[in-house]
């Protein structure tokens, strides 16, 4: 009952983001979007059935795709080792972004490049709990936003907290909602965001409600929290807030 109810949550996510991505492009925002959501539907859904089922009561919230993770495969901070190995997901179809940018090519379950963000978040909670159905007992992933969005003549990776304007903050809100969904349909009890930016969405999204917000450093390798030390103080603030 909870997969199916989270599997429905994200498919209309996917339907409701399309359009205000596709807003964002024709007003000049941004110049290109992906809905990894459609393209890769059907390995998020396995990652749905394999993780959203298994009684977990804290929600890790993520920002949005990172372009070698769910831009690739549809999974929250997915990398193309854990995906294969740890979560076992395989041999599924990916297709391709409605309009594909010739410098942001999807690969899918094979992308040959590992997202680093990936690898270090799912192997922290590898280390912690074990197995993945270990993991899925305790936690659950989500991005708070399933979009990924590219400017410039490089393609530049644009993160959600750097657009702004009408159609912005509407796809910001539809997010909160999808948010306020996941957080009901598990019974959650804490969020934990993923860098200050999901934090203040949870925050936001959340206000009001009995669930715990709390806060970690984001993986990205771009952060200097996420490599002082060698990496041990970020997987030592990760691991301070786990359950």
């Amino acid at each position: 009952m909870v997969v199916e109810q989270l599997i429905r949550a994200a498919a209309r996510l996917r339907d409701d983001v399309g359009p205000l991505g596709d807003a964002l492009v024709a007003e000049g925002t941004v110049d290109s979007v992906y809905n990894p959501l459609e393209y890769a539907w059907a390995p998020h859904e396995a990652f749905i059935r394999r993780g959203g089922g298994r009684g977990a009561k804290t929600l890790l919230l993520g920002m949005n795709p990172g372009p070698h993770g769910m831009g690739q495969m549809g999974i929250p901070f997915a990398a193309t080792t854990v995906v294969r190995e740890l979560l076992g997901i395989s041999g599924l179809e990916v297709g391709q972004p409605r309009d594909p940018h010739p410098l942001r090519p999807v690969n899918g379950l094979a992308h040959p490049r590992e997202e680093v963000s990936g690898t270090r978040l799912w192997g922290v909670l590898a280390e912690y709990y074990g197995t993945a159905d270990s993991i899925f007992e305790h936690v659950f992933l989500v991005n708070h936003c399933p979009l990924m969005l590219f400017s410039g003549p490089r393609a530049a990776n644009i993160t959600p907290d750097k657009v702004a304007g009408p159609t912005a903050q509407a796809l910001l809100e539809r997010c909160d909602e999808h948010l306020l969904e996941v957080v009901g349909v598990l019974g959650a009890e804490r969020v934990i965001g993923v860098g200050k930016f999901a934090e203040a969405r949870a925050r936001a999204a959340l206000a009001g409600t009995a669930v715990e917000i709390v806060g970690c450093w984001h993986p990205s390798p771009a952060s200097p929290l996420a490599n002082r030390n060698g990496g041990a103080d970020w997987r030592a603030n990760v691991r301070a807030v786990l359950p």
